[in-house]
């Protein structure tokens, strides 16, 4: 299964150079094929594990207090290279190159830019001046947007282990092991770390000593990362559902059936959870109980996740449009049409939505009115998501996904 897990892997990596969706569906297929021959849940259930008396819990390097102040805007390409832009005029500041293609979106802590590489590795880079600080090997792809909190990176890999990294030094902190691997980006929030999996789990894992605290099982593969608001965790399934489930127990409150899979992540604002999925369609549920307030049609599969903003919500489709969406009504304020087709999740600062698109560029677009203020030429493909050195400059809300939430 590991080498089908990679073969399945390489194909959806190499469907973002540009090719039609049939090679894109195939390595939906392949892994849909590898986990029917494991999943033996025909609906989706709850185990929770019983923990043991855990270890002390572990403690990482204080990390240092930086500040960058220079208006940067970091974007990771396929192209094997992070950029750091001039966030007004799109004017490249420094490039670092890793060994091969970024699908991972970045996140910015202690002065320092963290993000995954289909090279295997987990890469800490100076915000300032571009120069590698560290970078920790793990045994395959690394798709998984990295999250931080309390000096620990946390970041899944293909390999199927969830690791958790000192964000100082790099060294490795502890490691949680699943069935096959992890592409989905943890989330992190009242002590626990969630991650989805394709092995058709949730996990819900202590951010201190990595002890399994309870798992929800699907009938479906996890490639959604989850989001935790009001003591739910949201997250989208392979088999259609997007699932709340309660935080503390992994007991599911309600799911909500769209007409095709759901492999981008779910954002949570006013109330509202908004989520796009293979059928083309931007969905907006209460919160609470999973009720369908709106949906928007586009002309795409939506593989990029949403961003709430100043009560409009912004997405990047198929189709090559970015759109802005009234929240509340699910009326269009505009369109923004790129050359080519879009998974990277924008970020929203400064009055301008940031996004990258799979025509080689990160466009900046106005906010209000859907016009281009600049573009910048990368080497390949973007499918990660930027993000920006000062957080409190970034508006709104965001998916685990995206290393701009703040």
């Amino acid at each position: 299964m590991t080498t089908l897990f990679k073969l399945a892997s390489l194909i959806k990596s190499l469907s973002r150079l540009k090719h039609p969706f049939p090679i894109v569906a195939m390595g939906y297929i392949l892994i849909g094929f590898g986990l029917a021959l494991t999943a033996c849940t025909p609906k989706s259930t709850l185990l929770v594990k019983p923990v043991a008396t855990p270890p002390a819990a572990v403690t990482a390097t204080t990390p240092p207090t930086v500040i960058v102040t220079a208006p940067l805007l970091y974007v990771a390409g396929f192209d094997s290279k992070l950029y750091a832009l001039d966030t007004t005029t799109g004017t490249q500041r420094w490039v670092f190159r890793a060994d091969t293609s970024f699908e991972s979106s970045p996140v910015v802590a202690y002065g320092m830019i963290y993000v995954g590489s289909n090279d295997s590795k987990l890469y800490a880079i100076d915000a300032t001046t571009g120069q590698q600080r560290w970078a920790f090997k793990t045994g395959d792809f690394v798709h998984s947007s990295p999250v931080i909190a309390d000096g620990i990176v946390y970041v899944g890999s293909q390999d199927g282990k969830l690791y958790a990294i000192d964000a100082t030094i790099g060294s490795l902190l502890w490691v949680f092991t699943v069935g096959f691997g992890l592409y989905s980006s943890p989330a992190v929030a009242n002590g626990l770390v969630y991650i989805g999996g394709q092995d058709n789990q949730v996990y819900a894992i202590d951010a201190g000593n990595g002890l399994l605290r309870w798992k929800f099982t699907a009938d479906g593969y996890f490639l959604s990362s989850p989001v935790v608001s009001n003591g739910l965790v949201y997250i989208g399934c392979s088999n259609s559902k997007l699932y709340a489930i309660d935080a503390a127990t992994g007991r599911q409150r309600w799911l909500f059936l769209a007409a095709a899979g759901i492999d981008a992540s779910p954002v949570v604002a006013n109330g509202l959870v908004f989520v796009g999925s293979y059928d083309y369609n931007l969905y907006a549920l209460n919160a609470a109980s999973g009720q369908l307030t709106w949906k928007f049609p586009t002309q795409g599969i939506l593989y990029g996740s949403p961003v709430v903003a100043d009560n409009v919500v912004y997405v990047g489709s198929r189709d090559h449009k970015l759109y802005a969406i009234d929240a509340l009504t699910g009326k269009q304020r505009w369109s923004f049409a790129t050359n080519f087709d879009i998974y990277s999740t924008p970020v929203v600062a400064n009055g301008t939505v940031y996004i990258g698109s799979n025509d080689f560029n990160l466009y900046a677009v106005d906010a209000a009115l859907g016009r281009q203020r600049w573009v910048f030429r990368t080497g390949d493909v973007v499918v990660s998501s930027p993000v920006f050195a000062q957080k409190n400059a970034v508006k709104g809300a965001y998916p685990t996904v995206s290393g701009a939430g703040k």
